[in-house]
């Protein structure tokens, strides 16, 4: 029987739960293999044995590798598998919302820090990629044009406030975020210098504090 269960205030039936359970299961356990042993070398056999399922079901939901991939960055990055947009994020609501500019530059970078740990292993897999997979460059290139969009929007809230700096362009305090906060330079403080992500979340709060707001 297929029943209608209620969901977040949503009606959805039995079926389409267990469907959306199976593919967030294909996803959290095939990005637990392309962080450990790397995309080329992940299979779908292998992917189908770890979230118990037939490699057809894998087919069924994502026609590919290269789709299967993009669902794991996509849910790791906001935390979950809702049909929500990362802009529409309870967070990121707190963020614009905060009257004062350097609270919600904290918001900002504070959440930054916690998508960057769930984040980070797989992208550095998609990023050491680029160079010779043109699915993974398409990935890496769709994931920075997805973050730039973000701090460009984070830019015209602070810039609605007149909080940045003189002469300073919500364009050009968008590319600083962008560049400042990106996922490159946290992986280098992280791994290649050994902070903490905590050290990591306070220079970058300090330095743009510095830098964009007045």
């Amino acid at each position: 029987m297929n029943e209608v269960v209620k969901q977040d205030g949503r009606r959805v039936t039995r079926r389409a739960e267990q469907a959306r359970a199976t593919r967030r299961r294909i996803t959290d356990e095939a990005g637990k293999l392309f962080a450990e042993q790397g995309y080329a070398a992940t299979t779908l056999d292998q992917i189908a044995a770890a979230a118990d399922v037939a490699v057809q079901t894998i087919y069924f939901h994502f026609r590919n590798k290269a789709t299967v991939l993009k669902e794991a960055v996509d849910v790791l990055a906001v935390g979950d598998d809702e049909p929500v947009p990362m802009l529409d994020r309870p967070w990121v609501r707190r963020a614009y919302d905060e009257p004062d500019p350097r609270r919600a530059l904290a918001i900002w970078i504070r959440a930054g820090r916690t998508i960057f740990e769930r984040i980070a292993p797989i992208m550095k897999i998609v990023r050491d990629a680029a160079g010779s997979d043109q699915e993974m460059a398409a990935q890496w290139q769709i994931n920075q044009q997805q973050t730039h969009l973000a701090q460009r929007e984070f830019a015209r809230q602070l810039a609605s406030r007149q909080a940045l700096r003189p002469r300073l362009s919500a364009d050009r305090a968008a590319d600083i975020l962008f560049c400042t906060q990106s996922i490159e330079v946290y992986l280098k403080a992280t791994t290649e210098c050994g902070w903490t992500p905590s050290q990591w979340q306070r220079w970058v709060t300090e330095t743009l504090g510095t830098t964009i707001l007045r």
